[in-house]
């Protein structure tokens, strides 16, 4: 058996023949009482290489219609099974991050937290809506106990919605509050831990050695709150004070049967020796979008390392106090421009003026924004500011700094995702922090993007190519990488992620230098004439479903389709893990069980890639369809032919090892 432009060798025998005989003898007869003719077989499907996928030209995601609840939408090779808006104490609060456990989905809001029903995922049921403010309200789920984050300054202790107003009070909440969910419709609120910076995110760690205790790894970015508030906090830098809660994440231990003595039991500093990150400058749309506003008259300072625009809402307050200090209610031109003569004086009051010589600004990141712990390979990603760290984590409580890599394209290292191997990781990068609009066609593709790494033998990480959704939005649309997860799709790295108001993306990174998007799902504008925030805030695979939580507007649950970059079989096999919870920032390993999906599957990728002969192919495929319908010594029979043709066949030398797991899996059968 020969084929031309390969290199390629066979495995072994000659079992082929046996396999015509089989056929010729009637031995693919599914029962008895019946046979099958060729005609009963599925016609094969249509299948491309995935780095000749051909998206829709011209883009629908281009130009559509703007809207809250009512944009137009673009979709391809997804089917949107339902879209839920939220409940009333939650319409017009910022959703945030989602959770899993069993047949629900924990979303979280800056108000609180909901919890879905998914066992209709075309009217998934909203289950209770928790009340309980506090940013971002990130959840994440082990057991019985659901974790869910505090940072911003009106949390209060008590789930209170009338806010913090003093500066230093015995009712904030900032860390993580514990909830029981053992009844998950009536949550119990059993314990929290309070942090010096609060826990913009979390992550919560099951050591595969520990089953008595949880660690949840706390990212806190807000300003070191008072040490009179809570004690021991202090904003010093660690060479003038070594409890500084600066350069520091936290580590919380929780026992499972007593959670409510959660505490900190580590802070470690794995920035420590990093140097301040490379950084670039405004891009072509920013710089543009800022020249234009100079000439419409726009009030604009420095802070932070470059020119900004001064939103209305600061500069009206200010020259409204400049006109009742001369004794007017009203404001005049003269007052425009005193406020433009004192503006950048006033800024530099209000958030320090930035020193060069300043040695906060000659390290690296004192913060990380996410974690993401991967347990059965014993490492994390660290999304750290300006690096990706990788940590070991083989020790639960004390996580060490491996390795760390920073780009003068990233502005932002937001989160981490590894592929099911652990050889490859990929950061997002949120340029201009989630609220900015970086995907307009004048912005660098390089730039508010992901970035992948290969991660060596020696643990080092290894940088291989960026990937940015493809689609230009508009200068009304927050878009940059935020959150998302693998697919387990087997043998391959297919990843579902948000992009805020650039909606979400399927890509494929098993080529890590050639990522290629093969799915998509994108609105309107939330408003055409103002940047209003929406989009996906996160979106994650769980058990067959792509579920979304949509900023502005709900809950979206979506199934892939069959195309040619993703066939059913491999999606029949990715729907056969089940997972009995699920947190993006806990990454579990996925396994498949030997199942027929799983063979298919294989085969697809086989003929995707033109790794064998289209005669072996086609025999593989009828033979798998038989024995399927088969049962007991025939089914047997059936497989046993095909383990010899596969024995026989010709494979192109990359796909080897995938012919080595389909065998393994018609053997396993």
């Amino acid at each position: 058996m020969k084929y031309d432009n390969k290199t390629a060798r066979p495995l072994l025998g000659k079992g082929w023949l046996f396999l015509l005989a089989a056929v010729l003898m009637g031995t693919y007869a599914c029962s008895s009482s019946s046979n099958m003719s060729d005609a009963d077989v599925p016609p094969p499907p249509a299948l491309v290489p995935v780095d000749e996928a051909a998206p829709p030209s011209p883009d629908p995601r281009v130009g559509l219609g703007a809207g809250v609840f009512d944009a137009e939408e673009a979709i391809w090779n997804l089917d949107l099974l339902s879209t839920t808006t939220p409940p009333e104490d939650f319409v017009g609060v910022t959703n945030s991050d989602l959770a899993f456990k069993g047949d629900y989905a924990i979303q979280g809001n800056y108000n609180g937290f909901m919890v879905w029903d998914l066992t209709n995922p075309t009217s998934p049921d909203l289950i209770i809506d928790y009340l309980c403010p506090a940013s971002q309200s990130d959840v994440s789920v082990y057991g019985d106990l659901l974790f869910v984050s505090g940072e911003g300054f009106g949390g209060r202790l008590d789930c209170g919605t009338g806010g913090v107003q003093e500066t230093v009070s015995e009712e904030r909440l900032r860390g993580i509050r514990i909830f029981d969910i053992t009844d998950i419709k009536n949550p119990v609120y059993v314990s929290n831990v309070q942090t010096c910076r609060g826990s913009h995110t979390h992550s919560v760690l099951k050591d595969p050695e520990d089953d008595e205790n949880v660690y949840v790894y706390v990212s806190g970015s807000a300003p070191v709150r008072p040490n009179e508030e809570l004690p021991g906090c202090s904003a010093a830098l660690p060479d003038e004070d070594p409890n500084s809660a600066l350069f520091r994440i936290e580590v919380i231990k929780v026992p499972l049967d007593n959670p409510e003595e959660a505490a900190i039991v580590n802070s470690p500093r794995i920035f420590e020796n990093l140097d301040a990150a490379p950084t670039h400058g405004m891009s072509p749309a920013d710089q543009q979008a800022l020249e234009e506003a100079r000439e419409e008259g726009a009030f604009i300072a420095e802070f932070f390392g470059r020119e900004r625009v001064i939103p209305d809402r600061f500069v009206q307050p200010i020259l409204m106090e400049i006109a009742q200090e001369d004794g007017r209610e009203e404001v005049t031109a003269a007052d425009s421009a005193a406020l433009r003569e004192t503006l950048q004086a006033r800024v530099d009051e209000m958030f320090g003026d930035r020193d060069e010589d300043d040695p906060m600004d000659q390290r690296g990141p004192n913060q990380c924004h996410d974690i993401t712990l991967y347990p059965e390979i014993g490492l994390a990603g660290g999304a750290c500011e300006g690096y990706g760290l990788l940590l070991d984590i083989s020790d639960p409580a004390s996580p060490k700094r491996v390795d760390a890599v920073a780009d003068s394209n990233f502005a932002y290292w937001h989160s981490a995702t590894f592929n099911n191997e652990g050889d490859k990781v990929l950061f997002t990068d949120e340029w201009g922090g989630g609220g900015q609009p970086k995907c307009r066609e004048a912005d660098p593709m390089e730039w508010g993007a992901n970035a992948l790494f290969a991660i060596n033998d020696n643990k080092e990480m290894e940088f291989l190519s960026y990937y940015k959704l493809p689609a230009p939005q508009t200068p009304m649309e927050n878009c940059v990488a935020h959150n998302g997860s693998l697919i387990p799709v087997p043998d391959r790295d297919i990843m579902v992620q948000s992009w805020y108001q650039g909606g979400i993306s399927i890509f494929d990174w098993t080529d890590a230098e050639n990522p290629v998007e093969i799915a998509y799902h994108d609105r309107g504008p939330v408003d055409s004439t103002r940047m209003q925030m929406g989009g996906s805030w996160s979106v994650y695979w769980y058990n067959g479903l792509i579920v979304n939580s949509e900023i502005a507007r709900g809950l979206d649950i979506f199934e892939l389709k069959p195309s040619p970059y993703i066939s059913e079989n491999e999606i029949a096999a990715a729907n056969t893990v089940k997972l009995d919870y699920l947190n993006a920032q806990g990454q579990p390993k996925f396994e498949w069980p030997t199942t027929f999906a799983l063979a298919k599957a294989y085969v697809d990728q086989l003929d995707r890639n033109d790794a064998m002969d289209s005669e072996v192919i086609s025999e593989l495929r009828v033979g798998l369809y038989r024995a399927e319908q088969a049962s007991g010594s025939r089914q047997q029979r059936i497989l046993d032919n095909l383990s010899d043709i596969l024995n026989d066949a010709v494979v192109a030398d990359a796909y080897e090892e995938k012919a080595g797991k389909l065998m393994d899996t018609i053997n396993a059968l």
